[in-house]
């Protein structure tokens, strides 16, 4: 299988660091197996950086299934607050995809409020799901689907890589068909413009045009977060 990609990243309006890491660093084109991820730290600007840069270099460089690979970058980050105590309290989100080589069988894992989404015949659907407070309230009918952008717990989430031993990891399948444009992007992406302006930009010619798009889209909206996409067609 062939694929193309294109990475964006920016701080924002509002942020001087940007916390967010991404794997491959960079656009550009190839053959499977192709691993691709998103890692949206926290902890304070310092920690947050550290524990997604971590995270992603510990997932790619790790073997074995892409759960295994998150489980080994939650125990590196502990290893590593362990050794220098003042960044206790870092951990990061990580949404991880793998790419076939021979078949079209995508397989994803997923910890966090990143998200991953398809765009496939001009329809958006999102493939993972947020492990956030609203979320659990929206699940629970708490809340009402529209509160959920000014609901004062928007940004608390419950689960995230490098915070505790035990880490529940999200995974599942998903088969391409050529033509198909997969989405991987922090939540500064997606707090700042809805499923339709996300459609929107997907909608560009290329994936380099259509990561920049939702930078800019995300800015404009007023960038209060770290903005990464990691935009991905599926070529044949």
């Amino acid at each position: 299988m062939s694929y193309r990609w294109a990475v964006a990243s920016h701080a924002g309006n509002v942020r001087t660091g940007n916390e967010d890491s991404v794997w491959p660093p960079s656009s550009g084109a190839g053959t499977g197996p192709l691993l691709v991820m998103v890692a949206d730290g926290m902890g304070g600007a310092v920690a947050g950086e550290v524990a997604s840069s971590l995270a992603v270099e510990t997932a790619r460089s790790s073997e074995g299934a892409i759960e295994d690979r998150i489980l080994e970058a939650n125990r590196a980050i502990l290893a590593e607050v362990e050794r220098r105590p003042e960044l206790r309290g870092m951990g990061t989100t990580m949404t991880v995809f793998e790419l076939g080589e021979d078949d079209l069988l995508a397989r994803f894992a997923h910890v966090g409020d990143s998200r991953a989404y398809l765009f496939r015949r001009q329809e958006l659907t999102q493939l993972t799901e947020d492990h956030t407070v609203v979320n659990m309230y929206l699940k629970t009918g708490a809340i009402a689907p529209e509160e959920v952008a000014n609901h004062p717990q928007r940004s608390l989430i419950t689960r995230a890589v490098g915070l505790t031993s035990e880490l529940d990891v999200d995974t599942g399948n998903l088969t391409l068909e050529p033509g198909d444009r997969l989405l991987l992007c922090s939540d500064g992406v997606n707090s700042m413009i809805d499923d339709a302006e996300i459609a929107a930009a997907l909608g560009a010619d290329s994936p380099e045009e259509a990561a920049w798009r939702l930078i800019e889209k995300a800015n404009l909206a007023g960038g209060h977060d770290n903005i990464t996409a990691l935009v991905v067609d599926v070529v044949e």
